[in-house]
């Protein structure tokens, strides 16, 4: 029978709590902290509590003054700080990109995740042609056959991108999706180079999609945008203008996010072979 704690949670492993107590130790403090200050505040002993010290330091949770030799609370904290209040607060964050977007194209537009081998809506502004796609917060769709999907999957680990095309497939939804994991791989890599990424009528007939990466101030891509229409108004000539004006809102959301972007690279002009036989912008 699984044993409960004093507060019903079932889970308390022993070093875990000591190494919460710890960083609760330097967060409750206004100035640094010796290590027998710490020593005093804290219920294990003399060892334990070193070696937990010396971890977080080395991993930068933990901060030692050279001079005074005392402790505070590292850095690395206030990155991950700053990663969790611009992925919990995203989709509000994202929203007047999203309407410059949707008003500059008159397309939908797009902020969506990656999450459980799916890309997931945050935030939508829906564009003003009668024709258009529909897509609600909360939405999901296969990552391999989106552009957010392949916005995202093209600027993750390359083994990583691997475990995920081994766990989810490469399911076919229309003539147009690429089933081969080779093209597929192709695919990310134009994606890399070119700074967006197409649905090209991938995951639903008639449907075209342009996405790109968001990036959070460490560089880790954590979102995309992007636009979404029917297929027969996203001919190359006006793909080609579409495009570097999605590349141009994640890349401004990305800097308002801390972000610092290299040089954009502009998005290819001549037709590229698609991995499903067809010739498009892409």
């Amino acid at each position: 029978m699984r044993r409960r704690s004093e507060n019903g949670f079932p889970y308390r492993p022993q070093v875990l709590e000591r190494t919460f107590a710890l960083l609760d130790v330097l967060a409750d403090s206004t100035q640094d902290l010796s290590w027998a200050q710490m020593e005093g505040r804290l219920n294990f002993d003399k060892s334990t509590y070193y070696r937990l010290l010396r971890t977080l330091e080395h991993h930068r949770y933990a901060e030692r003054d050279a001079e005074t030799g005392k402790y505070r609370l590292g850095s690395k904290l206030l990155e991950l700080g700053s990663r969790a209040a611009a992925r919990f607060d995203l989709a509000t964050a994202g929203r007047p990109y999203l309407e410059r977007l949707s008003g500059q194209s008159g397309e939908t537009a797009l902020l969506g995740v990656f999450r459980d081998y799916q890309v997931v809506s945050l935030n939508v502004v829906e564009g003003r042609h009668a024709l258009r796609m529909g897509v609600t917060v909360g939405g999901k769709a296969p990552a391999h056959c989106s552009a957010i999907g392949k916005a995202i999957l093209a600027f993750l680990p390359e083994d990583e991108v691997d475990s995920i095309v081994r766990e989810s497939g490469l399911k076919r939804y229309t003539r147009h999706t690429i089933t081969r994991r080779s093209q597929f791989k192709a695919e990310l890599v134009q994606i890399r180079s070119r700074g967006f990424a197409m649905d090209n009528q991938e995951l639903e007939a008639g449907l075209k999609c342009i996405a790109a990466a968001v990036q959070d101030q460490s560089g880790k891509v954590i979102a995309a945008l992007s636009i979404a229409g029917a297929a027969l108004r996203f001919n190359r000539k006006r793909v080609a203008t579409l495009a570097p004006l999605v590349s141009r809102m994640a890349s401004e959301f990305s800097a308002s996010l801390g972000y610092r972007p290299g040089p954009i690279v502009a998005p290819p002009t001549a037709p590229i072979k698609t991995g499903n036989g067809s010739t498009s912008l892409r």
